[in-house]
């Protein structure tokens, strides 16, 4: 038996696991409300690095494990994600580390050790869209580009919400639905404001993160999709959508841990939405495994939907 897990990235729908043959339908999912179909930026003129202007690729620095030390300690005291941490030594167990062992630290923001230099990037932002909900919550996306021909991982963006006087009113990360930016693909950093947020705040964005990897990186396995299906609800705020996750014959090994996102655009090809659908069933190489899931809109009638996958081993 097949055992499937989505993940809501966005939405407070009753999710479920499956133990039969196909993955279900979720059911009872609404997409938010919106006290308005507008947003609050549709440009990136928000930006504190200019569009054009390359953003860094952290170069990754060491630390020698000391008594006392664990993994979240360290993730918290150098201002990166556990997970990045944990991905950046795949050789280390985190719970059982060694006094005296060297890690390496990826980059953030904060670089406490001053010992990272940052190598340049080409990483176009095409749009920062933000949406209020009925409660006066925020969403906010900001979609990234990656036109190089190499993977983009532990991509992260700090969005400040600023209110009509120029003052800050929250700032918080906003990350990828997957670990990973494909190449010639874009998805959107995501983030959500809790209330009580004004309806005329604007964003700032500044990407804090940004590593670029070899396509070859053990870390990540050739997966691809195939035969995907997207159907648009009659109101245009929610899609099925369905396809195949196919692991390439080449692949050094079967994939553990899949992930597929689904990005849902307005007819205007702003950012409406993002989910993201996860399997722990293995996946062997040159075999292939079904997906269906629901993407709803948080503002405006869904037009398109696009795809992007990851598998690990």
């Amino acid at each position: 038996m097949r055992k499937f897990m989505i993940l809501c990235i966005l939405f407070s729908a009753a999710c479920g696991t499956s133990v039969s043959g196909t993955t279900p339908v979720p059911k009872n999912l609404k997409p938010y409300l919106t006290l308005t179909s507008t947003v609050t930026a549709s440009q990136p003129d928000g930006l504190v690095v200019s569009v054009t202007t390359p953003f860094p690729s952290p170069t990754p620095f060491t630390y020698t494990v000391k008594s006392g030390d664990t993994m979240g300690q360290l993730a918290q005291k150098f201002n990166v994600s556990l997970f990045a941490l944990i991905a950046a030594n795949p050789n280390v167990d985190p719970n059982s580390m060694s006094v005296g062992q060297i890690l390496k630290i990826p980059s953030a923001s904060q670089n406490l050790s001053g010992a990272s230099t940052p190598t340049p990037v080409s990483f176009p932002v095409k749009q920062i869209l933000c949406y209020p909900t009925v409660d006066r919550g925020m969403w906010c996306f900001v979609l990234v580009t990656n036109n190089s021909s190499n993977f983009i991982e532990d991509v992260t963006a700090q969005i400040t919400l600023m209110d009509a006087n120029g003052k800050s009113i929250a700032s918080q990360t906003a990350t990828l639905p997957l670990d990973i930016l494909p190449p010639n693909s874009s998805l959107p950093l995501t983030s959500y404001f809790a209330p009580d947020i004004p309806l005329n705040a604007k964003p700032q964005v500044q990407i804090l993160t940004a590593i670029q990897i070899q396509s070859n990186d053990p870390r990540y396995l050739p997966a691809s999709l195939q035969k995907t299906s997207v159907q648009v609800d009659t109101p245009g705020l929610t899609a099925q959508v369905s396809g195949q996750v196919f692991l390439s014959a080449s692949s050094s090994g079967a994939a553990k841990l899949i992930w597929v996102a689904a990005v849902a655009y307005d007819e205007s090809g702003g950012v409406a939405g993002v989910r993201r659908w996860e399997s722990t069933t293995s996946l062997s190489a040159g075999n292939s495994l079904p997906f269906s899931f629901m993407v709803s809109s948080v503002a405006g009638a869904i037009s398109r939907v696009e795809f992007a996958v990851e598998a690990r081993p």
